[in-house]
Protein backbone atom coordinates (compact mmCIF):
# COMPACT_ATOMS: atom_id res chain seq x y z
CA UNK A 1 0.00 0.00 0.00
CA UNK A 2 3.18 1.96 0.64
CA UNK A 3 3.89 2.26 -3.38
CA UNK A 4 0.63 3.28 -3.73
CA UNK A 5 0.56 6.11 -1.63
CA UNK A 6 4.08 7.28 -2.95
CA UNK A 7 2.89 7.01 -6.39
CA UNK A 8 -0.29 9.24 -6.21
CA UNK A 9 1.97 11.29 -3.85
CA UNK A 10 4.35 12.12 -6.90
CA UNK A 11 1.67 12.84 -9.29
CA UNK A 12 0.15 15.44 -6.59
CA UNK A 13 3.22 16.82 -6.32
CA UNK A 14 3.13 17.62 -10.39
CA UNK A 15 0.03 19.00 -10.07
CA UNK A 16 0.74 21.43 -7.09
CA UNK A 17 4.08 22.36 -8.98
CA UNK A 18 2.28 23.81 -11.86
CA UNK A 19 -0.68 25.08 -9.18
CA UNK A 20 2.28 27.31 -7.94
CA UNK A 21 2.81 28.59 -11.48
CA UNK A 22 -1.03 29.36 -11.72
CA UNK A 23 -1.21 30.91 -8.62
CA UNK A 24 0.71 33.74 -9.50
CA UNK A 25 2.72 33.71 -6.07
CA UNK A 26 -0.37 32.78 -4.41
CA UNK A 27 -2.37 36.20 -5.41
CA UNK A 28 -4.97 34.24 -7.15
CA UNK A 29 -7.67 32.63 -4.99
CA UNK A 30 -8.66 29.52 -6.40
CA UNK A 31 -5.87 28.52 -7.79
CA UNK A 32 -3.89 29.00 -4.19
CA UNK A 33 -5.88 27.39 -2.56
CA UNK A 34 -6.25 24.27 -4.90
CA UNK A 35 -2.37 24.33 -4.90
CA UNK A 36 -2.52 24.34 -0.43
CA UNK A 37 -4.75 21.42 -0.98
CA UNK A 38 -2.69 19.55 -3.23
CA UNK A 39 1.05 20.43 -0.98
CA UNK A 40 -1.36 18.76 2.71
CA UNK A 41 -2.77 15.49 0.21
CA UNK A 42 0.78 14.99 -1.13
CA UNK A 43 3.10 15.22 2.15
CA UNK A 44 0.23 13.29 3.75
CA UNK A 45 0.32 10.66 1.57
CA UNK A 46 4.44 11.07 1.41
CA UNK A 47 4.09 10.50 5.13
CA UNK A 48 1.71 6.95 5.36
CA UNK A 49 4.07 5.54 2.45
CA UNK A 50 6.71 6.36 4.90
CA UNK A 51 5.43 3.80 7.34
CA UNK A 52 6.57 0.88 5.18
CA UNK A 53 9.14 2.55 2.70
CA UNK A 54 12.50 3.74 4.32
CA UNK A 55 12.52 7.99 4.07
CA UNK A 56 15.55 8.04 1.81
CA UNK A 57 14.03 6.15 -1.20
CA UNK A 58 10.08 7.35 -0.45
CA UNK A 59 11.96 10.70 -0.70
CA UNK A 60 13.95 9.93 -4.30
CA UNK A 61 10.75 8.46 -5.54
CA UNK A 62 8.58 10.82 -4.55
CA UNK A 63 10.48 13.90 -5.89
CA UNK A 64 11.65 11.94 -8.93
CA UNK A 65 8.53 11.55 -9.93
CA UNK A 66 7.63 14.75 -10.01
CA UNK A 67 10.18 15.94 -10.93
CA UNK A 68 10.00 14.06 -14.28
CA UNK A 69 6.51 14.19 -14.95
CA UNK A 70 6.58 18.08 -14.20
CA UNK A 71 9.35 17.95 -17.13
CA UNK A 72 7.05 15.88 -19.32
CA UNK A 73 4.06 18.31 -18.73
CA UNK A 74 6.29 21.20 -19.38
CA UNK A 75 7.95 19.72 -22.55
CA UNK A 76 4.59 18.67 -24.20
CA UNK A 77 2.15 21.86 -23.10
CA UNK A 78 4.15 24.66 -22.05
CA UNK A 79 6.78 24.78 -24.68
CA UNK A 80 9.53 24.42 -22.73
CA UNK A 81 12.66 22.44 -24.59
CA UNK A 82 12.15 18.98 -25.23
CA UNK A 83 16.21 17.84 -26.73
CA UNK A 84 17.31 14.48 -26.83
CA UNK A 85 19.80 14.87 -23.84
CA UNK A 86 16.91 17.03 -21.82
CA UNK A 87 15.10 13.60 -22.79
CA UNK A 88 18.06 10.97 -21.96
CA UNK A 89 18.13 13.27 -18.97
CA UNK A 90 14.30 12.39 -17.83
CA UNK A 91 14.93 8.68 -18.71
CA UNK A 92 17.81 8.58 -15.88
CA UNK A 93 15.70 10.38 -13.46
CA UNK A 94 12.74 7.55 -14.24
CA UNK A 95 15.41 4.75 -14.48
CA UNK A 96 16.36 5.82 -11.05
CA UNK A 97 13.26 5.57 -9.46
CA UNK A 98 12.41 2.55 -11.19
CA UNK A 99 15.47 0.63 -9.75
CA UNK A 100 14.90 1.94 -6.47
CA UNK A 101 11.64 0.31 -6.44
CA UNK A 102 13.23 -2.91 -8.16
CA UNK A 103 16.22 -3.09 -5.20
CA UNK A 104 13.55 -2.87 -2.94
CA UNK A 105 13.76 -2.01 1.09
CA UNK A 106 15.96 -4.81 2.50
CA UNK A 107 18.36 -5.30 -0.17
CA UNK A 108 22.04 -5.35 0.14
CA UNK A 109 22.62 -4.94 -3.98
Amino acid sequence: MGWIYLLIAGVLECLWAIGLKYSDGFTRFWPSLITAVLIVVSLALLSFAMRTIPVGTAYAVWSGIGASALAIVGILFMQEPGGALRIFCIGMIIAGVVGLKLVGEGSTA
